[in-house]
């Protein structure tokens, strides 16, 4: 069964047309998953209470985003964690299209970190409407390796699973890379075998075609838990670099330092087409998009897009756009952000990838919104978390960033709860309108309010798929 005949888009059966002859999980490019996969009737998506006026675990939650559905644009589902506290961020597959040479892989398996806690969660998730948990890796397990604060998770080839870890067992620097078998769960060690000078750790990609790994820098746990603090980064306690690793050897080769042309960069997204050898990289406190590339066997980037920021009368200094979310199409035609403390999310043509052109913008809350609520209900935050649908024509997301951070910024969403939104997407105009009837709610969560954050769908998506 092809993954366009599956019901529910749930976890996507080996498809039949596997150049190399092995079938595997997920789709042989970037072209197949968008064409052929078809409309996302599901969303995962992450429900936290740390930090919550109401004292309960975070949770996985199910969305219905099927228009014909009775219940569209509910929450039909909470899978709730065992713990308190675990503050649940980005999750994701035990396989995905890099496996798809690997025959018997199933994506039938989330994996889904705990920040705070560094307790690791897996789901089964072979019924898309009927999520459970099978095992938890505790966080102790985790220590024993000295690394702590887990976040990306990627399923990369060869039968593993790969989570950039923020910090060590005390929660100060360095990073690392934890790797877990894609059959039992179970703990290899570190990924990397040469950390070179990285101690900073964020998101990571890889493109296996160019034997090559890209990772950003945040922080260590132990600084951005509390908040955010401008004194921590005039005493360079933030990141403002990205690093190169060596995929096959596991080795760190190069670091690019933008300084203060490139602070706080998060979210890394290179380019579907696996023969690319470029992306981009959101520098969230420098509020711009810089491009990385290689030319010759070295790395290097420039700053493409710069976002001013603006004076607000409830500020003592202007407030920066906070560039938080990222993402490409899956054709690399047009990318995608949010800029947290403004409150609009913005969509650029990126076809001249060195030459980025703003085609359209929605404003939906935050502190220059005009657009405050949407279907009655007040909108609580900004665009933060991004999903684009496979096709690229509808584009989701969460209004919630990290606890502290939202407590300080946006103290409405402790009380409350966020939101998922939704925009449609024209990418044959370049241009989105936001779908004024699309509004689902956390603060009206089973067992109280919550914090929407990352989204995933069914069947993989643009932010969790790589191609060899």
């Amino acid at each position: 069964m092809s993954d366009a005949e599956m019901p529910d888009d749930a976890h996507p059966h080996p498809d039949a047309d596997h150049e190399h002859g092995v079938s595997g999980p997920g789709y042989t490019t970037p072209a197949a998953m968008r064409t052929e996969s078809g409309r996302e009737k599901t969303a995962f998506v992450m429900g936290l209470r740390v930090g919550m006026d109401v004292d309960g675990p975070d949770f996985v939650g199910v969305v219905d985003v099927d228009p014909d559905s009775e219940t569209y644009g509910e929450l039909v589902d909470t899978v709730e964690m065992p713990n308190k506290g675990d503050e649940l961020h980005h999750f994701g597959w035990n396989a995905c299209s890099s496996s798809c040479h690997a025959e018997g892989l199933m994506r039938d398996h989330l994996i889904v970190p705990g920040q705070r806690s560094s307790r690791i969660h897996i789901l089964d998730a072979s019924d898309p409407r009927d999520l459970s948990i099978e095992t938890v890796i505790e966080p102790e397990e985790v220590f024993e390796h000295d690394l702590s604060a887990p976040h990306t998770v990627h399923c990369v080839p060869d039968g593993k699973v790969i989570i950039s870890m923020l910090g060590n067992a005390e929660g100060e620097l360095p990073g690392g890379f934890l790797q877990l078998d894609q059959e039992d769960f179970s703990i290899d060690g570190h990924w990397e075998a040469d950390r070179g000078e990285m101690e900073m750790n964020y998101d990571y990609w890889y493109q296996p075609r160019h034997d090559v790994m890209i990772s950003s820098e945040w922080a260590a746990p132990k600084t951005y838990y509390p908040g955010f603090d401008l004194d921590d980064v005039e005493a360079g306690k933030y990141g403002d670099s990205i690093h190169i690793w060596n995929w096959e050897s596991r080795e760190h080769e190069q670091t690019l330092t933008f300084g203060e042309e490139g602070l706080i960069p998060l979210e890394v997204r290179m380019s579907h087409n696996p023969e690319e050898t470029q992306g981009y990289v959101g520098a969230a406190l420098s509020s711009n998009i810089i491009r990385f590339y290689e030319e010759d066997g070295t790395w290097d980037w420039d700053v493409v897009i710069d976002i001013e920021s603006r004076e607000h009368p409830d500020w003592d200094m202007p407030v920066p756009p906070l560039i938080t979310d990222i993402l490409l199409s899956l054709d690399d035609q047009y990318l995608f952000f949010s800029n947290w403390l403004h409150g609009d999310v913005r969509m650029y043509d990126v076809s001249d990838s060195a030459n980025p052109r703003l085609v359209d913008r929605i404003w939906a809350g935050g502190n220059f919104g005009d657009r405050q609520s949407v279907a009655g209900h007040d909108i609580r935050g900004a665009p933060q978390m991004l999903q684009l649908s496979r096709d690229g024509r509808r584009l989701y997301w969460t209004t919630s960033l990290f606890s502290s951070w939202d407590n300080q910024f946006y103290p409405d969403i402790g009380e409350e709860g966020s939101l998922m939104l939704k925009a449609d997407v024209s990418p044959e105009a370049g241009r989105m309108e936001l779908d004024e009837e699309f509004v689902v709610d956390f603060g009206d969560a089973p067992g109280g309010a919550a914090r929407a954050h990352e989204i995933r769908w069914p069947g993989g998506d643009c932010t969790s798929d790589v191609w060899q």
